[in-house]
């Protein structure tokens, strides 16, 4: 122990060493100070503690609580003070609140829907000299402004944000950098051009390719997976696979051995029920079989099999009420069908498939209400349930809590997502957001609709516009007419079709915004413009018509009239105007107008089509009932893979088959062109 005076000795050593560095710090407290506020960092507290704090500072640190009020502002979507705020901060802003300033700025203007505005402001920003939470809000910012149209920069901008994520932010971007990657087709897939150096973006690529090679079998699946995170064991996706294909390897399948078909044998629907239990039948014993891809592209869509105000009005032609003989009605309320007494093809087979051995009961749902018919297939054992097909039934079905698996041949008006339920019907629709996504990729901005002044109308018209501005487009324009009678009145008088149309007001279907890094971005809202017109002489380039065979006989002549024959305004039309016996005149009329039909129709199994065609006397209407009986089958034997794997695709007789997340099944359709009287495939 060392003696007390020597202690004292020290002690008084270090004495002026302290108060000099006292003295240091009261002088340094009477000069300029520098902010310790970290503007680079999370915000942890609301706008109006920011702003106090900004209130309360005069120093430098005034301006750096006045840039987190701001982040706080725009996150609660305050965006009108966000915009006051920015406006009033200073001219001089050092580097660090300059890069802060360029992020505020723009996201607003995201957050207002002006990316265009934004992307040069991004462009300005210094990645160099942000900081990880900065990084990114930065890449939040550039995913945003793609607004979900999938690309290359928009795959590398989740690439780059990925290690700055943790936890529920970072899976979900591993699964939107994946879904990127899905909506891609494989042809633009290939088109990719990418540098030596992106090894992580090759590996996403290659995972890709074994996903489309082996989707259709679960245990290859689960193979190719495994060799995959062998040769990429530091991809992202090798250490945190994309929840789709987490799920798509715990698939289990669906049991089929019973299956239950839920039709209304009798009254007015009876017609259309028929086509559609043959179609089932015939595709049971191996008529056909289509073929399960990995989708190439992501399409929302509904469908509607009857309208809601006519329930036996089952639209054959996907967008109208049809009328066909009336066929035998069915006797008792369930019948057993097995290979034996189920319906035949009457020629040679086409296209055959071993037959299956599930059994199919059919149960009548226009004798006694559906809740009894539920109650009694599941006394019965039924594994599966395909129908009902009027929609009031099946919204029923939808709030009844049924613990059976159900493919529902039509869809309530409001989709409920139940995990046991799917919604598979045809609609217009439907035809309609198709029509969109292929006048889009024909390169084609400015569209009108041309429909009927009817509830038909209305629907298609505000599909169409959704899914339009959903891909990016500007505000849709519509025109109506009326009967066949008024169509020719104004032939007759020279009048013609002006093509000069209103705005479709649309209200767009809720969707969510971006939230991800801290980073909350609204979805996107559309505009109500006002009232404006259009003609041929303006920007149209593309006219969608809506209307049947004989309307179309003399609308297309009427727009002729006013746009002149060398027009470069492109002309499409829905099914409902491809029906049987339009010969080689009607062909020659109609010479460059595309229309879209479903693959059957659309030469895709010519034998089958005859066969079918010939069995329905040439009825168009009930020869696409046929075929979603036909495609009814091959979804309920995939109903597990639809509902636990995004992105399951079916090659089917009504369309390309894919289902979204509320497993409502979507189609994408054929389109032919009328060449000097012939129809060939569209361009």
């Amino acid at each position: 122990m060392l003696p007390s005076k020597v202690v004292r000795h020290k002690a008084g050593r270090f004495l002026p060493v302290i108060l000099a560095g006292l003295i240091l710090a009261a002088c340094s407290g009477q000069g300029p100070q520098t902010s310790t506020v970290n503007i680079q960092g999370p915000i942890t507290a609301g706008s109006a503690y920011y702003l106090q704090q900004a209130q309360q500072s005069s120093d430098d640190s005034k301006t750096d609580w006045q840039l987190l009020a701001i982040r706080a502002l725009l996150k609660e979507g305050k965006y009108p003070e966000a915009t006051q705020q920015l406006s009033q901060l200073p001219q001089q802003l050092s580097e660090t609140q300059q890069q802060e300033s360029l992020l505020l700025n723009a996201q607003l203007l995201i957050a207002q829907q002006k990316t265009k505005e934004a992307e040069p402001l991004l462009a300005q920003v210094k990645t160099g000299a942000l900081s990880q939470d900065q990084l990114a809000r930065y890449y939040s910012l550039q995913i945003a402004s793609a607004q979900g149209r999938p690309s290359l920069s928009l795959v590398r901008s989740y690439i780059a944000q990925e290690p700055l994520l943790k936890g529920t932010d970072h899976q979900g971007n591993i699964d939107a950098t994946w879904q990127t990657l899905t909506q891609m087709s494989p042809q633009e897939v290939s088109n990719l051009v990418i540098n030596a150096d992106e090894n992580v973006l090759q590996g996403w690529l290659d995972l890709l390719a074994v996903w489309r090679a082996n989707a259709q079998d679960a245990e290859m699946l689960k193979s190719g997976i495994k060799d995959w995170q062998t040769r990429y064991p530091q991809n992202p996706a090798a250490k945190t696979l994309p929840t789709q294909l987490s799920q798509m390897q715990n698939y289990t399948k669906a049991s089929t051995s019973l299956i239950a078909l839920l039709l209304p044998l009798n009254g007015q629907a009876q017609v259309f029920a028929n086509a559609i239990q043959k179609g089932f039948n015939d595709a049971k014993n191996g008529l056909s079989a289509p073929s399960a891809q990995p989708a190439s592209t992501a399409q929302p869509a509904t469908a509607d099999a009857t309208s809601s105000t006519q329930p036996a009005a089952v639209p054959g032609s996907a967008s109208d009420p049809i009328s066909a003989p009336q066929q035998p009605s069915a006797d008792t309320t369930s019948q057993q069908q097995t290979p034996d007494t189920a319906s035949q093809p009457q020629s040679q087979p086409v296209a055959a498939q071993p037959a299956s051995n599930a059994q199919i009961k059919v149960y009548d749902t226009s004798s006694q209400p559906i809740e009894q018919v539920m109650q009694q297939a599941q006394q019965d054992g039924a594994t599966i349930v395909v129908g009902p097909l009027l929609k009031s039934n099946v919204e029923k079905v939808a709030n009844s809590q049924t613990p059976l698996n159900v493919l529902a041949l039509n869809e309530p008006e409001q989709i409920q997502n139940h995990p046991n339920i799917c919604y598979f019907a045809l609609s217009p629709e439907d035809e309609a957001r198709d029509a969109a996504h292929h006048i889009w990729d024909q390169g084609k901005r400015q569209p009108l609709l041309l429909v009927p002044r009817s509830g038909l109308g209305d629907r298609v018209t505000n599909a169409f516009a959704q899914e339009w501005q959903s891909l990016g487009g500007t505000t849709v324009m519509q025109q109506r007419f009326g009967s066949t009678a008024e169509l020719k009145q104004g032939i007759n008088s020279g009048a013609g079709i002006s093509l000069s149309g209103t705005p479709v007001n649309v209200t767009p279907a809720a969707s969510q915004g971006v939230s991800i890094a801290g980073l909350t971005i609204p979805a996107p809202q559309q505009s109500t413009p006002d009232a404006v017109s259009t003609s041929s002489g303006g920007s149209v380039d593309a006219v969608y018509i809506v209307s049947t065979q004989d309307e179309l006989q003399l609308i297309k002549p009427m727009i002729a009239m006013r746009t002149g024959s060398r027009s470069n305004i492109s002309l499409y039309a829905s099914s409902r105007s491809a029906q049987a016996g339009a010969g080689p005149d009607f062909r020659l009329e109609m010479d460059g107008l595309q229309f879209s039909d479903i693959p059957l129709l659309s030469g895709s199994n010519p034998g089958l089509m005859q066969q079918t065609a010939k069995s329905f006397n040439n009825d168009y209407s009930l020869v696409r009932l046929y075929a979603m009986g036909m495609d009814a089958w091959t979804l309920a034997n995939h109903f597990n893979q639809m509902r636990q794997t995004p992105g399951f695709t079916l090659d089917g007789n009504t369309g390309r088959l894919s289902a979204n997340t509320d497993c409502v099944i979507n189609r994408t359709l054929t389109w032919n062109q009328y060449r000097r009287g012939e129809i060939a495939p569209a361009n």
